[in-house]
């Protein structure tokens, strides 16, 4: 039976124990994942937050649990370390009544590809699709045989934009969106919503912590407004929300392109431009 998550987007007033679902928030201390954690709670949802920042979760859950009322975890992990990872899959596993999974923690890339070192490849990697995919595989089979619930991925236009040169940054993210849009096939039709957020720059500090100085950009959003928006499109059930992009139509003329690619295969002939001249 297919859980109607649009029905669950309640204030704390109108909360019914019954149908709420706990939320488990990745990268959660701050930011887009403690903004995230705000609205959740604001929702009437009990949360369960990971992040390394053991004081700065503390904090939040503090606050949290004064301004609405919500049961509020926390779970520290750093989830480039082989076992603290294992320990939220594990988490993911065994607790039933985590029903959202926001897949947020990430990192930045600092510097061009010719800067980087195997050490700083290699936490990129950990982070930004080792962790993301473990943990959305950990759950989502629960999910499934539960009937329903949602996993959030969050993603970045650089994955559509190789020219911005964050290139293996970008490859990440890139690789976010397509895991999210083929989870979200794969498990439809078990119930199971999967969302893939692509933010553009906006406020937080994983600018500075990459080297980089916000200042000098022409355009940032606030991440409030990048997460209200995020959670329209969850409420709507998009497959893919891209608050920064104006028009729908963009998108769409993006996936129109891309399913008449696909519909241009002949699998055993090559196409004629790739033709040696002889064989023409």
């Amino acid at each position: 039976m297919m859980i109607v998550i649009i029905a669950f987007m309640k204030t704390k007033e109108n909360f019914t124990s019954m149908t709420q679902q706990k939320v488990l928030i990745t990268g959660a201390s701050t930011g887009i994942g403690a903004t995230y954690a705000d609205r959740f709670a604001r929702r009437g949802h009990d949360l369960v937050l990971v992040a390394r920042d053991q004081a700065r979760l503390e904090a939040l859950a503090a606050r949290l649990r004064a301004d609405y009322q919500v049961q509020v975890e926390v779970l520290q992990a750093d989830l480039s370390a082989e076992a603290e990872l294992a320990g939220v899959e594990n988490r993911l596993r065994q607790d039933s009544e985590i029903g959202i999974l926001i897949n947020n923690a990430g990192m930045g890339q600092s510097g061009s590809f010719l800067r980087q070192d195997s050490l700083s490849i290699e936490r990129l990697l950990s982070l930004n699709i080792n962790a993301v995919t473990r943990l959305a595989a950990a759950v989502a089979p629960r999910l499934a045989s539960q009937g329903g619930g949602s996993i959030v991925n969050l993603g970045s236009v650089v994955g559509l934009a190789p020219e911005l040169q964050m290139t293996i940054y970008g490859a990440t993210k890139a690789f976010v969106l397509f895991l999210s849009q083929g989870l979200n096939l794969e498990l439809s039709a078990s119930g199971v919503y999967v969302q893939a957020v692509l933010p553009a720059a906006t406020r937080t500090e994983i600018w500075e912590r990459s080297g980089k100085d916000i200042a000098s950009l022409p355009e940032v959003m606030e991440v409030d407004d990048l997460v209200d928006a995020a959670l329209v499109g969850f409420d709507r059930r998009e497959g893919v929300t891209i608050p920064p992009v104006q028009s729908a139509q963009s998108w769409e003329t993006l996936e129109a392109s891309r399913q008449a690619l696909l519909g241009d295969l002949r699998q055993s002939v090559v196409a004629e431009r790739y033709r040696p001249v002889e064989r023409r």
